[in-house]
């Protein structure tokens, strides 16, 4: 039997209000969220996002982490598209090989059993 461990989270961001400083610029939230520039622009991973009852609605990867997170907020193909007001925290894994990724991924969704996950299911 192979034996799988998610690894602790890069980072987590959470839907949050900037609260302004002098001399601060304001950050426009996507979705409420104002931290996405704090997720890396190069690196691959994979990501879970969470609702205020910590229940796993999604679980995705990606070849560049940022660029796939911020679109599941604005493009009209992405699984949560309907859901995105539901998500209130975000995880990020920072993880550069594409099959660990894979792997990551498919466990991820089927351990957690994600909520808006469509592919790779294995329960019922």
């Amino acid at each position: 039997m192979i034996k799988i461990e998610l690894p602790k989270p890069d980072l987590v961001i959470y839907q949050r209000k900037q609260e302004l400083k002098e001399g601060e610029v304001p950050i426009t939230p996507i979705n409420g969220f104002i931290d996405l520039h704090k997720i890396t622009r190069e690196k691959g991973g994979f990501f879970l996002f969470y609702n205020k009852e910590n229940e796993v609605l999604f679980v995705g990867k990606a070849r560049k982490l940022r660029q796939r997170i911020k679109k599941h907020f604005e493009d009209n193909v992405s699984p949560i598209k309907n859901h995105r007001e539901e998500v209130y925290k975000i995880e990020v894994y920072e993880v550069e090989d594409p099959m660990e990724r894979e792997i990551y991924e498919t466990y991820a969704i089927n351990l957690l059993r994600a909520k808006y996950n469509v592919d790779k299911v294995f329960y019922e």
